[in-house]
């Protein structure tokens, strides 16, 4: 409980610490974006869920959160949620943004993921308006040994609808939808899709030491790239969080890293990690803008009291596989 409370101490003192002044590095946990005009759009954990805009990817400014108030389900589902709603995802998909986003308790899989929707993302437009789907998927303990937060919609090469989650427990999963994108398939269609081994004596309600989460399935050239994160994060100083990937030519895997390991038997290749000036860093996602790709994720800053900050690279891409410069 001690890591819990310093968990929502630190998310609190964020929220009161972040103005609305512009900034080039943004206090952010779990970041996407999305381009309207020529606006960016960075949402991102936290109260109602954070957002901020950009006119360069570099220097940010605050925005209204997209709830004012947290969504009606979520003390039925998660008992402990504490209004800070975890890890969006956003897709534009036929005149639509699709937002899914995590209501939970931090340590427990009382969770599920949501949905909420809108025609634009420019509040001074007169369509601007966001309308809570509710829940699209849900994990129960001692019923679910997956974890219903951390979603990223992903559609294969025939349009179909796919949504990857999850965080410990026995892995990361990816479920197929319906075409309305709110509900899961029927029938239903389940998948594994990444794994690290998990002590076998612990009750099936404990999160575990199998640390994996966050995946962000991009498709780049004949293959889908599952990004993921491994080990700890939201712990300041004791953060471990790095990101690795693994490539499969079916969305539904076998992923596999550069050295031929599976995913789902511990597989992923280095991608990035933290060093002397960042504690950890990791939960990433990856867009592509005016040609380039970029991947978002947090760092957690050694100079800064480890405080999770944007950090925003463009992935090079070499015999397949991405590569992006360090942390400096």
């Amino acid at each position: 409980m001690k890591i819990v409370r310093h968990y929502i101490s630190l998310l609190l003192f964020f929220t009161i610490m972040v103005s609305c002044a512009q900034t080039d590095k943004p206090i952010t946990h779990d970041p996407v974006v999305a381009k309207q005009g020529d606006t960016y759009y960075l949402f991102c954990t936290g109260p109602g869920i954070t957002s901020f805009t950009s006119k360069d990817l570099k220097t940010w400014k605050r925005a209204d959160p997209v709830f004012s108030e947290q969504p009606k389900w979520a003390k039925t589902i998660a008992p402990g949620f504490n209004g800070h709603i975890w890890a969006p995802d956003i897709t534009f998909y036929k005149g639509t943004y699709y937002l899914y986003y995590s209501v939970s308790a931090f340590g427990k899989n009382t969770s599920a993921i949501g949905l909420v929707i809108n025609k634009t993302l420019n509040p001074k437009d007169e369509n601007y308006k966001w309308e809570d789907q509710g829940v699209v998927i849900q994990s129960v303990p001692n019923r679910d040994l997956w974890n219903a937060i951390d979603p990223n919609l992903i559609f294969d090469e025939n349009g179909t609808p796919w949504l990857a989650f999850g965080s410990f427990w026995s892995g990361l999963k990816m479920v197929k939808l319906k075409s309305n994108l709110k509900e899961v398939a029927n029938p239903e269609e389940w998948h594994a899709i990444s794994k690290r081994d998990r002590d076998p004596d612990l009750e099936d309600s404990e999160p575990g030491n199998a640390a994996l989460e966050g995946p962000f399935i991009f498709k780049k050239g004949d293959y889908y790239y599952q990004f993921l994160s491994w080990d700890y994060c939201c712990r300041g100083e004791n953060s471990t969080y790095k990101l690795v990937v693994g490539r499969s030519k079916l969305v539904t895997g076998p992923y596999v890293d550069k050295d031929g390991k599976y995913l789902n038997e511990g597989g992923g290749s280095l991608v990035i990690e933290g060093n002397k000036n960042w504690y950890g860093v990791g939960h990433n996602s990856v867009f592509t803008f005016d040609g380039k790709d970029y991947t978002f994720m947090h760092g957690y800053d050694a100079n800064d009291n480890g405080i999770p900050k944007l950090i925003v690279k463009e992935i090079k891409w070499a015999e397949g596989w991405p590569i992006v410069e360090p942390m400096d």
